[in-house]
């Protein structure tokens, strides 16, 4: 039982694209074999299986599918209760009531490509002086990432309209594209994609799971970014020939640490005994929780003795390096930033202005965050360093702590966070 999509027919079959699943091993993508199905020449872009009672499905809708076996072979009917998603919310609501998804698992990651392929499937057609028909356009616009990917946009008021989304994908500039962007799929769809994620479960406790679905999108803007971690964790890739597969694997296992981190940390006491303390060092506290973007490099690189930007281009490995070599200074640029909050002295929008500036392309909160993680583990070993980000009370103070011990055998000292800013959000008693 799964959510599915019809995205193509070839010599194997008819394939969806999956989404959720509640029972059975329905692998992303699925193909229902050559056997089970016809084309039906009076119904262009659709398909249906050859069964007593013959079940029809369109290219690029969503659906949710009761599939069985048969002689060895997946086949699905209308006598089953498969049917449009837009038609099933009853079915759905159901499903998770009676199959919850286990828990047991930690990793549960899948890749969903439609989006990737629905666009490639147009340019193929444009190239080939083939007309682009309404399923063509429509497998692009019902594809889950699509949908998701303009759920996204809307939800931050940006404009995303299937017009203006048509205009991009008859650009001169995309076709041009094409071959190499078919290319960088196809490398994509073979990455280790659960080592990845075993590389983010490495650094975060027991508890987490790390449950999403990965988008790699086309898409005009070239970012990249991480969706409804609370509810249905997405990460959209934007697709990029430039990036090699461990190059995508490390981005991977980066995101993908985020989401185990937030189905985890921090935990229930630490977050009622936050709550108490004042709102400043609230906000004090939840922007140290962005130094997880240092401790997500860490993840990604697979340990304090990797260079975080191993599988990187050259350009990005030495700026990294230059960045890195600026810590101590940047340190107290991040210091100032949280005494200001503490004292009131930046309130509102100033605090969020000065705080995303810190992002930068790999900012301070990347940075910083890195080289504390690096210390701490060094210091006290990874178990203590994951206790220090599910309590972000615990990081700052149980950093100068490892500091202090690398300071006396080293020349190069690090910089150290004041007692001052200590004092007012670390709790009563550090755990060593």
């Amino acid at each position: 039982m799964f959510v599915g999509v019809p995205i193509e027919t070839n010599a194997l079959g008819l394939t969806f694209s999956v989404g959720k699943v509640w029972k059975g091993k329905a692998t992303n993508p699925f193909t229902f074999h050559s056997s089970i199905y016809r084309t039906r020449p009076e119904n262009p872009g659709r398909e249906s299986f050859i069964d007593s009672c013959a079940l029809l499905f369109e290219i690029g809708k969503q659906y949710l599918i009761y599939a069985d076996v048969e002689n060895g072979k997946p086949f699905v009917s209308k006598c089953s209760r498969t049917r449009l998603l837009e038609n099933a919310s009853e079915d759905f609501v159901e499903l998770d009531r009676l199959v919850p998804r286990a828990k047991s698992h930690a990793v549960d990651v899948r890749l969903v490509t439609d989006e990737p392929e629905a666009v490639l499937a147009i340019l193929a057609k444009k190239k080939a002086n083939e007309p682009v028909n309404e399923s063509d356009w429509q497998r692009v616009f019902q594809s889950e990432g699509y949908v998701r990917l303009k759920a996204r946009e809307t939800s931050l008021k940006r404009s995303f309209e299937d017009a203006d989304f048509k205009t991009f994908m008859l650009s001169t500039q995309l076709s041009e594209r094409a071959p190499a962007l078919q290319e960088t799929l196809n490398r994509w769809k073979r990455a280790n994609i659960n080592g990845a994620a075993r590389l983010a479960l490495a650094y975060l406790p027991k508890s987490a799971l790390i449950k999403a679905k990965i988008y790699p999108v086309i898409k005009p803007r070239d970012n990249s970014f991480v969706f409804d971690v609370k509810n249905d964790p997405a990460i959209f890739l934007y697709i990029d020939p430039t990036t090699t597969p461990e190059k995508f694997e490390n981005t991977l296992a980066h995101e993908l640490h985020h989401i185990g981190y937030s189905s985890s940390c921090p935990s229930k006491k630490a977050s009622d005994e936050i709550a108490k303390l004042p709102a400043n060092a609230q906000t004090v506290i939840n922007w140290i929780g962005a130094f997880g973007e240092g401790f997500a490099m860490l993840a990604a690189a697979g340990g304090p003795d990797k260079h975080p930007h191993a599988v990187s281009d050259i350009e990005d490995r030495t700026r990294w390096d230059r960045d890195v070599a600026n810590f101590n200074p940047d340190l107290k640029k991040v210091e100032q930033f949280f005494l200001g909050i503490l004292e009131n002295k930046l309130v509102g929008d100033e605090v969020q202005k000065l705080a995303f500036s810190f992002f930068g392309i790999q900012g301070p909160w990347y940075t910083v965050g890195w080289k504390m993680s690096v210390v701490i583990e060094n210091a006290y070993g990874r178990s203590k360093l994951i206790e220090c980000f599910c309590d972000q009370r615990k990081l700052l103070a149980t950093y100068n702590q490892a500091a202090a011990k690398y300071n006396r055998r080293s020349n190069a000292p690090l910089a150290l966070w004041s007692e001052a800013m200590l004092k007012e959000i670390r709790p009563q008693a550090i755990n060593r």
